[in-house]
């Protein structure tokens, strides 16, 4: 039986922004891999995991008054756009990618 996905949202606003879009970062990966892989199940699993994190993190950008929750909206935004684009645009793809990855490298260096 699979139990769905719900991150601790007192846990996660406690952490950066940096480390909260880094693992963001992580289901946006997964999901465009197995969207690549033709694995519906999987990305879709990905999706629903990314769009949990998405809203605890504008959820606590908001509770904090922080104008950084117009960016991660819009970032779900153009996300969900082109994981659900059927046309795969591989490129654009590729450049969210990169985009999110931005926040993982930057986590990591934080630490």
């Amino acid at each position: 039986m699979n139990v769905p996905y719900a991150v601790d949202r007192e846990r996660w606003s406690k952490m950066s922004i940096f480390d909260q879009m880094g693992n963001i970062s992580s289901e946006v990966g997964r999901s465009f891999s197995a969207k690549r892989r033709r694995d519906d199940a999987g990305c879709a699993q990905a999706v629903g995991r990314a769009i949990d994190l998405f809203d605890a993190t504008v959820s606590s950008l908001i509770a904090n008054k922080s104008i950084r929750s117009k960016e991660v909206l819009r970032a779900k935004e153009v996300y969900l756009s082109a994981i659900y684009d059927e046309t795969g645009q591989a490129e654009d793809n590729e450049s969210l990618e990169r985009y999110f990855m931005q926040y993982a490298v930057a986590a990591r260096l934080n630490r």
